[in-house]
């Protein structure tokens, strides 16, 4: 296998390097779903079946994948998504991460289970960051998050709402994946056939969850940790307290999770400013629906009143280019950028970002548009792609 960067032509080339360098128990959590694996593996599939119009004899030149994602100007229409345990797959990913999107010109978003702390990523770099928010059962650790990131200068706050309960994930459980994680024999062992990983980890101080570690009450080390994050998950979330959560933030608030007209619907009416269409990856409940499947729906009932972006299953920049025809006004990337980050630290973020925004741009100029804000649905073959219920 040729490790060099600039050997790395697509995504699934991240996947196979980064495979090889991070231990296991950290790439089978990037890289896996719920139960049977289903909807994880759907997320991607489905995708493939939408098939594009090819245009020839137009004017290709002056391309521009130029937009905006909540007011905020993006060199294409991608965001970092909010990963857990991104620290985990290279020493201080959460901050390599955000430099790599920061010159690239997109957001990231910093998740409330990372191991770099909110202000770490503030203290290296200077662009506003997202930050995403799990609401637990202690409220007044949750209403000290949304103040530290306040105070991070943080310019949209993403409440992830489809992870009041945790979904089981088998390997997880097999590879001794908690939080914080307690490696079995086998992964300890593993961790011996990772030496570039080990080397980055050990100059790092940052190894635990440290939005955390702490700030929450009686939490100061792993043991007290583990006990405090396997009770904080609140199911009792609901609609009512989206509100409140947009009174405490007071800046814009995007709503991720949603998989349902209903839902998109009272997103609207509970004031969000973007909603995202995302199974969580395929982590939560098997059998739902891919995310490109449920996004029509969901752009219909949400009409121009919010924008509505995609997450789940982009492994090209032709899935974000079917996305965005289909009614999605932006994409959120996870394990994409994960597999750049665990190959190659922040040169492999940039580099999946490069590759995304390549794959993109050609397949735009093949089916005759310039600029993004052009493109609709008339770009894919009619028959391959889904539509709205009932239309």
């Amino acid at each position: 296998m040729n490790f060099g960067l600039d050997k790395m032509t697509c995504i699934e080339d991240l996947r196979r390097v980064a495979k090889f360098k991070v231990p296991k128990m950290f790439y089978d959590y990037a890289d896996s779903g719920s139960w049977t694996e289903s909807t994880y593996r759907a997320n991607s599939r489905d995708f493939n079946e939408i098939k594009f119009r090819q245009k020839v004899l137009v004017d290709m030149e002056g391309r521009s994948l130029a937009t905006k994602m909540v007011g905020q100007d993006v060199t294409m229409p991608v965001a970092l998504a909010p990963t857990g345990l991104t620290g985990m797959q290279r020493a201080d990913g959460e901050i390599l991460a955000a430099k790599a999107a920061e010159k690239f010109g997109v957001p990231f978003t910093l998740s409330t289970m990372s191991i770099c702390s909110i202000e770490d990523v503030a203290e290296n770099t200077t662009a506003p960051f997202w930050f995403q928010l799990y609401v637990m059962r202690d409220r007044e650790f949750m209403q000290n998050l949304i103040t530290r990131a306040k105070e991070a200068k943080c310019s949209a706050l993403v409440l992830t709402a489809d992870l009041q309960i945790l979904g089981q994930r088998h390997k997880d459980i097999k590879n001794g994946l908690s939080a914080p994680p307690k490696p079995t024999l086998l992964n300890l062992l593993n961790l011996l056939c990772k030496p570039e990983w080990c080397w980055h980890m050990l100059h790092t101080e940052r190894r635990t969850f440290r939005n955390i570690m702490g700030h929450a009450k009686n939490v100061q080390d792993n043991s007290s940790l583990f006990s405090w994050t396997a009770e904080q998950f609140d199911p009792r979330l609901s609609w009512d307290d989206v509100a409140r959560i947009k009174d405490l933030w007071g800046g814009k608030l995007i709503i991720k999770g949603i998989m349902t007209a209903e839902d998109a619907e009272k997103a609207v009416q509970h004031g969000a400013d973007a909603i995202v269409v995302s199974n969580h990856g395929g982590r939560q409940l098997d059998g739902a629906p891919s995310s490109i499947r449920a996004l029509p729906d969901v752009v219909q009932a949400a009409g121009s009143q919010i924008e509505v972006w995609l997450d789940g299953g982009i492994t090209t920049g032709q899935d974000i280019l079917r996305a965005w025809a289909l009614g999605a006004r932006g994409v959120m990337i996870g394990r994409a950028f994960l597999y750049g980050l665990g190959a190659y630290g922040e040169d492999g973020v940039r580099r999946a970002l490069e590759i995304l925004y390549k794959e993109m741009d050609l397949s735009m100029a093949f089916t005759g548009c310039r600029n993004i804000e052009e493109v609709t649905r008339d770009i894919l073959v009619k028959g391959t792609y889904p539509v709205p219920e009932g239309a």
